[in-house]
């Protein structure tokens, strides 16, 4: 099998790299020429063998997305796929899968989660779409979701939109996990009478019901920086956790976990606060997201 890949930051360049390693063929573009494999988007399309041409879209989600789906739908033909695997939010997957039905061009939305480490360890898929279309790109999926059971590292969710959704909901979780590790770190540190902090939290990592990759991350982040004083204790989100807020006030879903993960994080952004730098942290681990350099003390 040979697809096209468009977007080839941090996740693109491994999934490129993790498909070729399983023997899928991948074009890639990217807008960065020393990254991309071809100069455009139509040189990509005309790259691709005959027959049913699958375009995974891996783009920063809103306007950007739209744009290349909307190109693509200019460049493909019927019985082509298109499948968006950014962080869109899940009510625009129903508009482009009509935009692309009007041309017979097939939409799957993929949720994909493992960050920098997809690479190695694989990405959690939760994918929405027709089952025929899902089953076309299934070579795809497999070579990029974690070794093992499949379904233990891919779900096909539902129908269009249902794989963004389930990511979002995915995420909205991820930020009440880490606001949690974060808050027990903060207290740890706190208080006097624990010595080694990184020691201790390193001790949950096996045995206890709170172990995790995420804690793992975290311990990870102490060994490097005991303090996080590298860091500062600024966290931004990335849209999802918001979504998340939004549906569950739409559907009258109690979420007082997430809600408080989220306003957490904007209250970073107000005054000094161990805990968010331990999630800005855990961000920078998985994600390889941004974080602000501590301002050098006088």
């Amino acid at each position: 099998m040979h697809i096209g890949l468009v977007g080839l930051g941090k996740m693109g360049a491994n999934m490129r790299t993790r498909l070729r390693n399983a023997d899928i063929g991948v074009t890639g573009y990217d807008n960065n020429p020393d990254v991309s494999d071809v100069p455009s988007l139509a040189a990509l399309v005309e790259a691709l063998p005959t027959g049913r041409r699958v375009v995974w879209v891996m783009v920063p989600a809103g306007e950007v997305t739209r744009a290349v789906i909307s190109e693509l739908g200019n460049l493909l033909g019927e019985g082509d796929i298109v499948v968006d695997g950014g962080n869109s939010h899940f009510s625009d997957d129903a508009v482009h899968a009509a935009e692309l039905a009007t041309k017979n061009i097939g939409y799957v939305d993929a949720g994909v989660s493992g960050g920098v480490w997809g690479l190695a360890n694989g990405y959690g898929l939760m994918v929405g779409g027709a089952e025929d279309d899902v089953a076309a790109v299934m070579p795809v999926f497999d070579a990029l979701r974690p070794e093992g059971p499949r379904d233990e590292g891919f779900v096909h969710a539902g129908a269009v939109g249902a794989g963004h959704y389930a990511k979002m909901v995915h995420n909205g979780i991820e930020y009440g996990l880490m606001q949690a590790y974060a808050e027990g770190f903060e207290l740890l540190d706190a208080k006097d009478i624990v010595t080694n902090v990184p020691g201790t939290l390193k001790a949950w990592t096996r045995g206890t019901v709170v172990r995790s990759w995420l804690l793992e991350l975290l311990v990870k982040a102490l060994e490097e920086d005991p303090q996080l004083s590298d860091i500062e204790d600024w966290v931004d989100d990335s849209g999802e956790g918001r979504w998340t807020v939004d549906e569950a006030i739409d559907a009258a879903v109690p979420l007082p976990v997430i809600s408080a993960a989220l306003f957490a994080r904007f209250a970073s952004r107000q005054g000094a606060s161990p805990a968010m730098k331990a999630v800005a942290a855990l961000r920078q681990q998985f994600g390889g997201h941004a974080v602000k350099p501590a301002t050098p003390q006088a």
